[in-house]
């Protein structure tokens, strides 16, 4: 698993490698969680394919449950999605319109957007 530190212009998180798998279950979001806590971060920017392969189908649980792990240690993760990358279930569309509210969780189109997230995020927390 390739998860980098990451500067961004004083934005700091760990990277997912756009292409790689990183999860192919629930569990493996504690190497996520790792990567933060070895680089004293507190952020993650990850690519529809660092994700479970049901990660955009709420039905499958496996958004909540992941999500849940990271706010339990208050990791904020954004996801670089542009459109078509990922198809997503109606019901996920709905929880992103109630994740858009708070700062733990965002979906953005360009990694330039997220990484903006991030940093307003990290200000307002």
């Amino acid at each position: 698993m390739e998860l980098t530190g990451v500067d961004e212009r004083g934005v700091k998180f760990v990277e997912g490698q756009p292409d790689q798998r990183l999860m192919s279950s629930v569990q493996d979001a504690n190497r996520v969680i790792e990567a933060c806590f070895s680089d004293r971060l507190d952020a993650a920017l990850l690519y529809p394919a660092n994700l479970t392969a049901s990660f955009f189908d709420l039905s499958s649980g496996e958004a909540g449950e992941i999500l849940q792990k990271l706010r339990n240690y208050r990791i904020r993760l954004a996801v670089v999605c542009p459109p078509g990358d990922a198809g997503f279930s109606s019901r996920f569309g709905e929880m992103l319109a109630e994740e858009r509210r708070g700062k733990h969780f965002g979906v953005f189109e360009t990694r330039v957007a997220a990484i903006e997230w991030l940093r307003q995020s990290s200000d307002a927390g």
